[in-house]
C-alpha cells in the first residue's frame, strides 16, 4: 500500500513538472515573436526612403544630353521695332564720319586703326554672298551691304539672307543710275522706294545711303537725313570694279593696302575676284593692327 501511494506521488511529481517547463517554453516562445516583431517594426521605422540608385555620368555623356533645367529668366524675348528701325540700334555708338567719309573714333577709349568695310551693287548671287559672309564670320567682322531696290525686288530672299545671317543693309538707290541727273522728286523717289521694299521684306530700314557713282547733291542728303539714314560715299576704293582689276583678286588687295589709313571707309562689289581677295585681305589687315568697325557703332549724322 505504501509501496502504491510512493508510485503515484513520483508521477504525479513528473506531470507538473512537464507542464511546468512546457508553459515555459511557451512564454519565452511568446517572449521572442514579440521581441522580433518588435525590432522589425523598429527597423521599418528608421529605414530612408527608397531612393533611385544615383550614378556617376562621365563629362562626355553629361555634354551629350540637352539641358532641362535653363532658367526662364535668362532668355528674353525678341522685341519687335515699330517705327522700322534695327533693334540693332542699341549698340553703343562710339564712332562717327567725317566730312571726307572716313570713320573716327569718338573718343581715345576706341582704337583709331578700324576700317569699314562696305560691298556695293547687290544682291546678284547666292553663293557669292554666301562666300563673303563665311569670311566676314570667319574675321567677326561686319559690314554694310549697299543694296539696289530693283535686285532686291527680283531676288528678295538674298537680302532676307544677308540680314539673317546679321550682316548690314544699305540704300544704294532703286536702279544704278547717277541720281544728280533726275529731278530732286524723282531722286528722293530713288531713296525711299528701297527703304519701302528693305522694310517689308526684313521688318528694319537701312540707317546708311550710297548713292551710285557716289554722285550725289545737297537735295540728295537732305533725303537722306529725312530717313533718318547717313549719307556716305568712301575714302579708300578698291577699284575691284575697274577692267585693271578683273580675275585678280591679288590687285584688290593691293589697291585696298595702298590707300590704307585709320578709319578707312573701303569700297568693294560683290565681284567673283573680290569674293577670291577677301579672306586674305581681312588677314592683311589684322596683320597691320586693324580692326572692323561695326557699323551700328557708327553715328547716324557726320561731323
Amino acid at each position: 500500500m505504501l509501496k502504491h501511494a510512493t508510485s503515484l506521488i513520483l508521477i504525479t511529481s513528473m506531470l507538473l513538472s512537464a507542464c511546468s517547463a512546457q508553459n515555459q517554453s511557451s512564454s519565452e516562445a511568446k517572449e521572442v515573436k514579440n521581441d522580433t516583431a518588435a525590432i522589425l517594426k523598429k527597423e521599418k521605422t528608421e529605414a530612408p526612403p527608397y531612393t533611385e540608385p544615383q550614378f556617376e555620368h562621365s563629362e562626355t555623356d553629361s555634354e551629350a544630353q540637352p539641358r532641362t533645367d535653363t532658367n526662364e529668366t535668362d532668355i528674353k524675348p525678341e522685341v519687335p521695332s515699330t517705327d522700322g528701325t534695327s533693334s540693332e540700334a542699341l549698340v553703343k555708338k562710339t564712332y562717327h564720319m567725317n566730312s571726307s567719309y572716313v570713320i573716327k573714333p569718338n573718343d581715345e577709349s576706341s582704337p583709331a586703326k578700324v576700317v569699314l568695310l562696305t560691298f556695293d551693287d547687290g544682291p546678284k548671287n547666292e553663293k557669292m554672298i554666301t562666300s563673303l559672309i563665311d569670311a566676314l564670320d570667319k574675321h567677326h567682322a561686319k559690314a554694310i551691304f549697299f543694296v539696289n531696290g530693283n535686285r532686291v525686288k527680283r531676288q528678295p530672299n538674298l537680302l532676307k539672307m544677308i540680314h539673317d545671317r546679321d550682316q548690314i543693309i544699305g540704300n544704294h538707290a532703286w536702279d544704278h543710275e547717277d541720281l544728280k541727273k533726275m529731278s530732286s522728286s524723282e531722286a528722293k523717289k530713288q531713296l525711299t522706294d528701297v527703304q519701302q521694299i528693305v522694310k517689308d521684306i526684313v521688318g528694319e530700314k537701312p540707317q546708311f545711303f550710297r548713292p551710285p557713282f557716289g554722285s550725289g547733291n545737297d537735295a540728295l542728303k537732305d533725303a537722306a537725313k529725312e530717313e533718318e539714314m547717313l549719307y556716305m560715299t568712301w575714302s579708300n576704293g578698291s577699284l575691284d570694279w575697274d577692267k585693271s582689276t578683273k580675275n585678280r583678286p591679288d590687285k584688290v588687295i593691293q589697291n585696298v593696302l595702298d590707300q590704307l589709313h585709320p578709319g578707312s571707309n573701303i569700297l568693294m562689289h560683290e565681284l567673283p575676284w573680290t569674293v577670291e581677295a577677301l579672306d586674305e585681305l581681312l588677314t592683311l589687315l589684322e596683320d597691320k593692327g586693324y580692326s572692323f568697325v561695326d557699323p551700328r557703332a557708327i553715328e547716324l549724322q557726320s561731323r
